[in-house]
């Protein structure tokens, strides 16, 4: 349902979530790779596009790192979701312009409310999520 890109910039999203203090720490891509267990350049390269969309604020240098733009309830996954996905109208697997033509396929209108569902849960949810105490398991 999303990419390896859309992956790693909510994984890296929530592991800045969880450290902001306003934007005064910053967290450098390596550190982010070694907590998320992700590749540290495919991370660089993922927090360079989070930048430049201004989700995240990026510093150069020694010293240097990220830190989300703005508060972690104000940045909702869809922002993040957007920048790394096309813009598909077509929720059917077969896509392509197999289904449709003439009747739906068997799965469409299943796969439609998967995707409905899907875009409610990323359009609702912030990464304030990732702020929240866990839940131990037991």
């Amino acid at each position: 349902m999303h990419g390896k890109a859309t992956e790693t910039a909510i994984a890296a999203m929530g592991y800045l979530a969880e450290r902001y203090d306003g934007g005064t720490t910053l967290v450098s891509a390596a550190d982010i790779a070694r907590h998320r267990k992700l590749q540290r350049p495919y991370v660089a390269k993922v927090l360079t596009e989070l930048a430049r969309a201004g989700l995240v604020r990026g510093v150069r240098g020694p010293g240097g790192g990220y830190a989300l733009a703005r508060d972690p309830g104000a940045i909702h996954l869809i922002d993040v979701h957007a920048l790394f996905e096309r813009a598909d109208d077509d929720a059917c697997p077969f896509g392509g312009g197999i289904c449709g033509q003439g009747e739906k396929c068997p799965l469409h209108d299943a796969f439609a409310k998967v995707r409905a569902a899907s875009e409610h849960i990323l359009q609702r949810t912030t990464l304030a999520v990732f702020r929240s105490p866990r839940r131990s398991s037991t």
